[in-house]
């Protein structure tokens, strides 16, 4: 019964990283208007999956490491209970967060849980050198290296283009407008008299421009190119985003001997696609339009930033959060652009701060009370 529960404990933690995290990937491409939303979680969920099934072949030290091994004493990481309040300290912390539109990180939640179970069970056993070097560190590095990189990458991408003769501009919308005339008073109140005019719509705030580009690269439209190495570079995020966190989560269900891992990753990787599909929406609208407007080609370079830290973290194990990097490429875009809107990235790096500690706390409440039932 307690191994069947903690089966369940994982998926909700899937699901809940799913909803937070499924949207992360393609926030640029919605953002930049080059898809709807439907589109834009349509191509999220199938390239996930992909990454989730990548990380059955290449992702095996981050399932180690999220098992909690080398962090406590092995006989702890064989206990359900040990696992459970992992799982669900997590999982409570990331779901209500995606609640209210936060964009957190599963991973920063885990290693709070992890914390919060472990010291419970074992005091000062706990290997508090591993937690900073091997998780901590990473998670505190990525955003800024991240911001830093798509920074100069894409201030070396604009004079590129520029010296390419590929050029911006802005499209508005044409349009009738309905101006009143006359007014007249009867005993029904008010009426008002229309006439018709074509004129240019007023435009209420600058995301509702729209920047396309223009020019030719080798005979190709420059538009074209960029949307589908948009699309690209979306994608590359999503798959990253799965084969990085699905392990993190699988990890948990190595206590569960009878459950295969390849049979673990596709579990974790069905719950994941429900939960962006079902919940994602609020954290969405926050990455695609509350940090900074973007056009097309900002989006394409900060996912393609995005991307490539995370691959590389999930090839050589480091257990960097996708979140993080995310934001960070997205901040750096702004940031060059003038646009980024730092009480947005207040409430984010607010929200961050808060992840460790709240997991840790949901996670020790529910490792204690377990322990009390038992």
């Amino acid at each position: 019964m307690i191994l069947i529960f903690l089966f369940l404990a994982a998926c909700f933690l899937a699901f809940s990283n799913g909803a937070n995290d499924n949207f992360k990937g393609v926030a640029t491409l919605f953002g930049s208007g080059t898809t709807n939303y439907k589109g834009a979680i349509t191509w999220a969920t199938l390239t996930t999956i992909s990454g989730s099934i990548a990380a059955i072949f290449f992702a095996s030290t981050l399932v180690k490491n999220f098992s909690g091994k080398g962090l406590v004493p092995d006989t702890l990481i064989q206990s359900p209970e040990f696992a459970i309040s992992i799982a669900l300290g997590a999982a409570i912390t990331v779901f209500f967060a995606t609640k209210i539109g936060m964009p957190i990180s599963t991973t920063h939640s885990l290693v709070g849980a992890l914390f919060g179970s472990g010291v419970v069970a074992v005091g000062a056993s706990f290997n508090f050198t591993k937690l900073g070097g091997t998780f901590l560190m990473p998670l505190i590095v990525s955003p800024l290296m991240a911001a830093m990189v798509s920074l100069i990458t894409y201030t070396i991408f604009r004079k590129l283009r520029v010296s390419l003769g590929v050029t911006k501009k802005t499209c508005i919308c044409v349009g009738k407008e309905y101006i009143p005339i006359t007014s007249t008073m009867n005993f029904n109140g008010l009426i008002t008299a229309e006439t018709e005019t074509h004129t240019v719509s007023r435009i209420s705030n600058e995301q509702e421009c729209i920047e396309r580009y223009q020019g030719d690269f080798i005979g190709i439209n420059s538009q074209k190119m960029l949307d589908l190495a948009h699309y690209i570079s979306a994608g590359i995020v999503s798959f990253a985003r799965g084969l990085n966190d699905t392990p993190k989560i699988v990890g948990l269900l190595l206590v569960i001997n009878t459950l295969d891992v390849k049979w673990g990753m596709l579990t974790v990787a069905v719950a994941m696609a429900i939960g962006g599909l079902l919940n994602a929406k609020k954290v969405g609208e926050m990455m695609s339009k509350k940090i900074t407007p973007m056009n097309s080609g900002q989006g394409f370079t900060a996912n393609l930033i995005t991307g490539l830290l995370v691959t590389t973290a999930s090839i050589h194990g480091l257990p960097v959060s996708t979140t993080h990097v995310s934001v960070g490429s997205i901040f750096g875009i702004g940031t060059v652009t003038k646009k980024a809107d730092f009480k947005v990235i207040q409430n984010i790096l607010l929200s961050w701060l808060l992840t460790l500690p709240i997991a840790a706390i949901c996670s020790a409440i529910i490792y204690w009370l377990l322990l009390k039932i038992n």
